[in-house]
């Protein structure tokens, strides 16, 4: 028996206990106004202790509130950096593990889905967990034919527990919005919850990785583990080394930052080109720095690690991205609005100015106006601030766009790895990796004359 079903009370109380304690500080937060002190330092200090006892309490807890952690912890990069500081910690520790289940319901799963002789496929087995997330832990193994490997076992219960965490926690949605500014969180819970199925779905997920770690075999860039062995609740792949991406962000070279940094733009934009899906969970922890690259040891390709969450794009990232990102940069204001019409991200209903709106989208898309671009934490909150400042005109265009269903995951994938490239402090050509994978961006080149005189 998992102790997810079995502690829910416990859970459940945890995580209502946020909104009596978001409450209770701003009642602290009055009383300070009240005997002087500025309202500027008395919000920041409301939302640091707000920020404080939320990450506890998801760094505590599996199921949806840790993957509801994980996938707020790639935007800390946008909170002012006297409040990001002190809990900059407890969101990599987010990314990388959470409290392990009991030895014995791991070899009780095993057993139930391997077999009661399960170890007999097994040279090797590490009984604590390498890493542990929001649905499943890993286990570093031999397999019986002695090749290293990564045994995912999966929290049994874990899907009540993360539809419970997350139906709990879109009922406060809108207390925790001002802690990220410029993000929207009940969408993001909405949407964490309409995948939960492909979450849980190993079947699903080696599916999505083989698919990867066929087509990048080889690659010089890019490492995708083979998958070893699937059933219900236990997925085997071959066994990663590395540097984990959140080390990479604490301590890093500049060389190793500006490395991770490009291969993961190439990976976002290439990966949706050349598989047909796009990875959907790109929080640090899923990603690795492995020496060897083309340059030698001294080089570093990236190492991709758990497909439980893409997107399926057969015919890679939609055209109308690159269609609309190089009309902007054109300065074609009434063209990207004409676009933006015809894709939904204007209402029929609503009537905006085709100049405005292309003032609004050029400070986005600045990393793809030059040849090379630093993404720091400063440029991140400026564009976070910029959005969510009710006052700006940003803000105001901002609230009568939509975005539509079909963009939605590619819209958080993206701002997630601008998010950790912010975080890496990396230098990246980007508008490189715009031009090679992005459909739409470059322009059809037209038709050589001799060619159409042969045709």
């Amino acid at each position: 028996m998992s102790d997810l079903p079995r502690k829910a009370v416990t859970r459940t109380a945890k995580l209502a206990a946020l909104p009596l304690g978001f409450a209770g500080r701003a009642t602290w937060g009055l009383g300070k106004r009240i005997v002087g002190e500025s309202a500027e330092i008395v919000g920041r200090e409301l939302q640091q202790r707000t920020a404080e006892q939320l990450f506890k309490v998801l760094g505590e807890l599996k199921g949806g509130a840790m993957k509801f952690g994980q996938a707020l912890s790639v935007f800390e990069s946008a909170l002012p950096e006297e409040i990001a500081g002190p809990y900059r910690a407890a969101l990599t520790k987010l990314q990388e593990s959470a409290p392990p289940m009991p030895t014995s319901t791991v070899h009780g799963v095993l057993a139930q889905r391997l077999g009661e002789d399960w170890q007999k496929l097994f040279l090797e087995f590490e009984e604590k967990p390498s890493a542990a997330a929001s649905i499943g832990q890993v286990h570093h193994a031999v397999w019986h034919d002695g090749r290293e490997v990564a045994v995912k076992v999966q929290y049994p219960g874990a899907g009540e527990a993360l539809l419970s965490d997350l139906t709990q926690l879109s009922r406060f949605a809108r207390l925790l919005g001002p802690l990220i500014p410029g993000m929207d969180i009940k969408p993001l819970i909405a949407e964490l919850r309409d995948r939960v199925s492909e979450e849980l779905d190993y079947g699903l997920e080696a599916q999505a990785q083989r698919e990867h770690a066929q087509e990048f075999v080889g690659d010089p860039d890019v490492v995708v583990p083979a998958v070893v062995h699937q059933c219900e609740q236990v997925l085997v792949t071959e066994w990663m080394d590395g540097i984990p991406m959140s080390e990479v962000i604490a301590e890093g070279t500049t060389a190793q930052r500006d490395r991770a940094g490009q291969l993961l733009a190439r990976f976002l934009f290439s990966g949706p080109a050349r598989t047909g899906l796009l990875h959907a969970d790109p929080h640090p922890g899923n990603f690795r720095l492995l020496p060897g690259g083309p340059e030698g040891e001294d080089d570093w390709r990236l190492g991709v690690l758990d497909f439980g969450t893409v997107d399926r794009l057969p015919g890679g990232l939609p055209t109308p991205i690159g269609d609309s990102l190089r009309m902007t940069l054109d300065g074609d204001a009434d063209s990207v609005y004409e676009l933006l019409c015809a894709e939904g991200f204007v209402k029929e209903s609503i009537k905006l100015d085709p100049d405005a709106v292309l003032d609004y989208l050029l400070p986005i898309i600045e990393p793809a106006q030059v040849d090379e671009f630093t993404f720091t934490r400063g440029w991140m909150r400026s564009q976070a601030a910029r959005i969510a400042d009710p006052r700006s005109p940003a803000y105001q265009l901002g609230t009568r766009l939509n975005l539509p269903p079909s963009y939605l995951l590619i819209h958080r994938v993206t701002l997630s790895t601008i998010g950790v490239l912010c975080q890496l402090n990396a230098t990246v050509r980007l508008r490189d990796e715009l031009e090679e994978w992005l459909p739409g961006f470059v322009p059809e080149a037209e038709e050589p004359e001799e060619s159409a005189a042969e045709a």
